[in-house]
């Protein structure tokens, strides 16, 4: 979603709820608190509720334009949206006005390497290495720029720069792999497929680019067992299946290849190189009507593949359809009109047909164009004699062999620090996030579990509050109409707290409003009054203490903007600041002894504060109420593993992946694994 305009009335209206609510005077210019609007902007970005935080970031940027700060967030906002143009833009503006921050050209790299302008994205970083030389970030995306571009060379300086920054980066020996397969140096490309799994035996990328490598020098048997090892690793990648199923075919294992080629088709089901392969295979073994499908499905995906329609013209022809195989030649013929080999299978469906005359001009043309080969008039392009080929492969004489599921595209990820949630290759592993209350939730493919409470039930029943409550730890950020609702929602509460002063729910109503358009200090505000109007009502506990650690979370994260940034320690978080958490979920615990999801987060705060322990004491009794309680499993494991406690460790990590994490498993195979190698 793309922010064209502000909406005026809103923005006052915020303003006035923002501002005049905390006792901000307003100067006769409309004067705001760009510092706090910034400061609220920014938990906007960080907690990913980008269509909001990009509402912030106009306020300040309209009050004070000359700032650079405000235009690199929003570009950075944009990104998140998939806006690169506009991103490129607030970045530019930034730079203007600020030229020294390499974050603000990682960014607009990244914004022009989404546009395909690698020239400009090169400039970009180039331009951040000299105020930051040593970020990893910025030479691995400058060498993917220059490979893009066919730099090899100048590639394969900055990998070389790279390696010598930072030895044990894996990425940068799989990228100059690449490198020196170009400049057909497999000496130093194998040297460094052995290096990245030398350097990281867990890691599926590195086996298949291993694999990858020895099935383009034709070492089959090595080929099969590297991308063998990866699938292990990496059970879900159809293209793994795909290439161990070129290794199988040239060992002439074909019920092996097939094999593959169905369990890739299992997994993702429209995977055209898939379909492609397997109809020639099947092609091969006779199973012409199948292989038509897979050929009929291919052209679904891609009508203008060509090589899938000359060969489905083949198995029509060979099946007796002898007017769809015609067809199908013919429409490679308009676009290869030297391709002979089309020519002669033509001239044959045409006598079958009955087609003497287009039989016979089909003829003609072969034995025209042989004879110009002869007297070097034309040249004879044959089929390469290598046995697979590249998607892009634009030889019409290569329309029997196999394609390799390249995954370049898919391995030469940018890196960014920016991108939401971003998963690394190797596992991140982390513990399952806090539970808050809140109006919404992310949908999932899978439900891991229902979160339910009693108390929360009964709250939802009064209908006191303007949505029914919902107990998560996936929340779901919100889209422009429902930031314009809640902002209303804040008007609405704070009429009845004019009418009704001492009902604690209405301050209750209006601290989740302002939490979820991100004004924290405003929600903790209304909770304190909350409790100082029933300190009985634990929700308002609940809900402060995870406010509280929000903030500390983003206080300890947060990337400074690197501009006249002084290093304050009253910033730094400390246990003394969790305790403060806490103690709220310990009033949690003693207003509602049987809400689980205080002792799930009291035991994520303890787990913070190192106290191990501890935390093991709070998802035991978590589990123990709710003993389908997926997040404590995992979280517990976790902290087994922590204190050395690897079997108690596995059973839970199990037991949560049974559940329904799946990350589990990938983290209960890198200690099961670790465990058989000790």
């Amino acid at each position: 979603m793309r922010l064209q305009g502000e909406n005026s009335e809103m923005i006052r209206r915020l303003l006035y709820i923002l501002y005049i609510g905390v006792f901000f005077p307003l100067a006769a210019g409309a004067q705001i608190n760009t510092d706090r609007v910034m400061a609220i902007g920014k938990n906007a970005l960080y907690f990913e509720d980008y269509v909001l935080s990009i509402q912030y970031f106009n306020q300040v940027i309209n009050a004070k334009p000359y700032l650079a700060e405000p235009y690199f967030y929003r570009g950075l906002a944009k990104l998140n949206l998939d806006d690169f143009r506009g991103a490129e833009a607030d970045c530019s503006e930034s730079i203007e006005r600020n030229p020294y921050v390499p974050n603000t050209y990682q960014v607009r790299g990244i914004s022009r390497i989404q546009q395909e302008n690698y020239e400009g994205a090169i400039q970009d970083y180039e331009k951040a290495l000299t105020l930051d030389p040593e970020n990893t970030s910025l030479w691995h995306n400058l060498a993917l720029c220059r490979m893009r571009n066919g730099n090899y060379k100048e590639a394969r300086a900055d990998l070389d720069t790279l390696i010598r920054i930072a030895p044990r980066y894996i990425d940068a020996y799989m990228m100059r792999t690449e490198v020196s397969l170009k400049q057909k140096d497999t000496l130093q490309a194998m040297t460094d497929a052995d290096k990245a799994i030398e350097m990281d035996r867990y890691n599926a990328d590195t086996w298949a680019s291993r694999g990858m490598l020895f099935l383009q020098r034709s070492k089959y048997a090595d080929a099969e067992s590297d991308l063998t090892e990866a699938i292990r690793l990496s059970v879900r990648n159809a293209g793994l299946y795909i290439n161990r199923a070129l290794a199988r075919y040239h060992q002439n294992n074909l019920r092996g290849a097939m094999s593959d080629y169905d369990l890739a088709l299992d997994i993702d089901k429209n995977n055209f190189i898939g379909h492609y392969n397997r109809g020639l295979l099947r092609a091969q073994v006779g199973d012409d009507n199948r292989a038509i499908e897979d050929f009929d499905f291919v052209l679904q995906i891609e009508p203008d593949n060509l090589m899938a329609v000359f060969n489905r013209g083949l198995l029509r022809d060979r099946t007796g359809d002898y007017q769809g195989a015609i067809e199908d030649y013919s429409k490679v013929l308009d676009e290869y009109p030297n391709f002979l080999a089309g020519y002669q299978y033509r001239a044959q469906a045409r006598k079958k047909t009955g087609d003497l005359k287009g039989a016979s001009q089909d003829e003609m043309k072969v034995l025209q164009a042989q004879l110009d080969i002869q007297n070097g008039k034309a040249s004879n392009q044959t089929a390469s004699n290598d046995k697979t080929r590249k998607k892009s492969d634009k030889n019409m004489n290569n329309f029997r062999k196999i394609v390799v599921a390249d995954n370049e595209e898919d391995r030469s990820k940018y890196k960014t620090d920016y991108r939401g949630r971003v998963q690394d290759r190797n596992i991140t592993i982390l513990p399952q996030p806090m539970f808050v209350l809140s109006y919404y939730e992310r949908q999932e493919e899978v439900k891991r579990q229902i979160n339910y409470s009693k108390y929360i039930d009964a709250l939802n029943s009064r209908h006191v509050l303007p949505h029914a409550l919902l107990i998560t730890n996936n929340e779901a950020s919100l889209t422009e109409e429902q930031v314009k609702q809640h902002f209303e929602s804040i008007d609405a509460e704070t009429e009845k707290i004019v009418k009704e002063p001492d009902n604690a729910l209405h301050y209750f109503g209006r601290a989740i409003d302002f939490y979820l358009v991100q004004d924290f200090d405003n929600a903790l505000e209304d909770l304190d009054r909350t409790v100082e109007k029933d300190s009985t009502f634990f929700p308002a506990y609940f809900m402060r203490a995870m406010i509280h650690y929000k903030q500390l979370e983003y206080r300890k994260r947060d990337a400074d903007y690197e501009i006249e940034q002084a290093k304050d320690k009253a910033l730094q978080v400390r246990a003394l600041d969790y305790a403060m958490v806490r103690d709220d979920l310990d009033k949690v615990i003693s207003l509602a002894p049987d809400f689980v999801y205080a002792y799930y987060n009291r035991g994520n705060i303890y787990a913070v504060m190192k106290d191990y322990r501890a935390a093991l004491v709070d998802y035991n009794k978590a589990i123990e109420l709710d003993p389908r309680f997926s997040d404590a499993y995992y979280n517990r494991g976790l902290t087994n593993v922590f204190l050395g406690n690897n079997a108690e460790g596995v059973q839970d990590l199990s037991k949560a992946g049974e559940l329904g994490i799946f990350s589990a498993y990938s983290v209960l195979k890198r200690f099961t694994t670790m465990e058989e190698e000790n």
